[in-house]
């Protein structure tokens, strides 16, 4: 990466928002993100893509951090992609206007900045991602130069109440309330949900072992390259092979602090002082540990899914499906697969196209329904059979019909039609003996003698 990166940072606030509040139980909060950008450079460029007509308690924390607010005016026919494009827009004129910004940061989980992902980097841009695991898209987790979990930026920090609607709060004095919409006297599994103080904190770490194929892959390239492996080295090539990786997944509060854990699992070797960490392999005493990978957990989940179909076809909460698996699969963990959360592991199963997650605004929760691959599409009509080769050469040489006047395959051009001549007037017989009529005498005959 460079030395100095001048970061511009773009949020796509609908979807952060609805993706934190029915993952994480969480209000979205900017100076989080802020604070996270600023160690890897300086934030030049502050933007935030939302109708804030719509937004009252979001506007203030964005006027406190000094995030330019671009309002966005939904068409009456609806624009679901309406910030999407705007946003994308925005940034690749930035990228042509603004030679200094050599970094960008999209804050949102949507698989459709992927492309937009790409076009800046194919400029030489560095790219975060920021969002959470739960519900950003796998697949932009690893196009991107680093992905910014939030699960790991709310981590020392207090649980923010989520308001949802029909629940009322004692307001808060560093910002303004959001009002409420939908509110209903009869707030059901909502008002259950916050009652018993569903806020979810940070989830549970994985085990180091876990990520020591990513430290090994890494510390194999630096030796490939004649290259010392030190901390930052050594992290900056682990983010260039895998973009999603963070150290607090695995408890660590910083990367050095990862490292050393490490060593005291006799994961690692570690010499030098003084910050100067030189890491090295174990060697070939190591055992080699056999990976899990994340799609073998597919399978056991396809099983669930068709087990409760009925129940899933119209949508059901990610909770129902997570005690399905649960109850049904007790051999598999998805921690030992690389997933902190049922919820992240739906997230990897939605780009495989196994479940379809969306979020539920009223309920603030997420639903899980049937991927595209339980939806195949139908199978393409028949072809008409074929005339055998003995029919299609009879009709190929039959005789067409001749009609006078139309040119025809064997005759483009005919001549034309010969003119009929007129029928000719009968004549009258001529009677033997001659005249002109029947009423004639008979011619007297000579003597002989005369």
């Amino acid at each position: 990466m460079q030395d100095k990166l001048n970061i511009a940072v773009f949020v796509d606030y609908d979807n952060i928002e609805i993706g934190l509040k029915s993952t994480l139980r969480r209000e979205f909060d900017v100076s989080l993100v802020l604070e996270a950008l600023k160690e890897r450079g300086d934030i030049v460029a502050k933007f935030a893509y939302a109708n804030w007509g719509r937004q009252d308690g979001a506007t203030r924390q964005m006027a406190e951090s000094a995030v330019q607010m671009v309002q966005r005016i939904p068409s009456p026919r609806g624009d679901k992609n309406g910030a999407d494009i705007n946003l994308a827009l925005d940034a690749l004129e930035m990228a042509f206007t603004h030679t200094h910004v050599n970094a960008f940061a999209i804050v949102s989980g949507d698989s459709d900045f992927i492309p937009l992902v790409n076009k800046l980097k194919e400029y030489g841009k560095t790219v975060f991602v920021v969002g959470g695991k739960a519900f950003t898209s796998t697949i932009l987790q690893q196009n991107c130069h680093e992905f910014i979990s939030f699960e790991a930026l709310i981590g020392d920090v207090p649980a923010a109440p989520v308001t949802l609607p029909g629940e009322v709060r004692v307001p808060r004095p560093s910002r303004t309330d959001r009002p409420e919409r939908g509110e209903r006297g009869d707030r059901g599994d909502r008002g259950d949900r916050a009652d018993r103080g569903d806020r979810r904190q940070r989830p549970a770490p994985l085990e180091l072992s876990q990520a020591m194929p990513l430290v090994e892959r890494a510390l194999q390239v630096l030796e490939r390259r004649a290259v010392q492996p030190q901390l930052g080295l050594l992290k900056s090539t682990m983010l260039q092979l895998d973009p999603a990786f963070n150290e607090r997944a695995y408890g660590a509060s910083s990367f050095s602090d990862f490292i050393e854990r490490l060593k005291r699992a006799d994961l690692v070797q570690v010499s030098g002082t003084g910050g100067r960490y030189i890491i090295e392999r174990k060697g070939s005493a190591q055992p080699e540990r056999a990976a899990l990978k994340p799609e073998d957990m597919l399978p056991p989940l396809r099983d669930v899914l068709e087990n409760h179909r009925l129940e899933i076809e119209n949508g059901c909460p990610v909770e129902d499906l997570a005690g399905w698996f649960k109850a049904e699969q007790p051999q598999f963990d998805i921690s030992a697969y690389g997933f902190q959360e049922f919820s992240e592991f739906l997230n990897y199963a939605q780009d495989k196209t196994v479940v379809r997650m969306e979020p539920h605004e009223e309920q603030g929760i997420m639903m899980v329904y049937l991927g595209a691959e339980f939806y195949p599409p139908a199978p393409p009509p028949a072809p008409e059979p074929q005339p055998s080769a003995e029919v299609a050469e009879e009709e190929e040489y039959e005789p067409q019909p001749y009609v006078e006047g139309q040119p025809t395959i064997f005759e483009p051009n005919p001549p034309p039609p010969k003119p009929k001549r007129a029928p000719a007037r009968k004549r009258a017989a001529k009677p033997a003996s001659g005249g002109s009529g029947g009423n004639r005498r008979p011619r007297r005959k000579k003597p002989e003698g005369a």
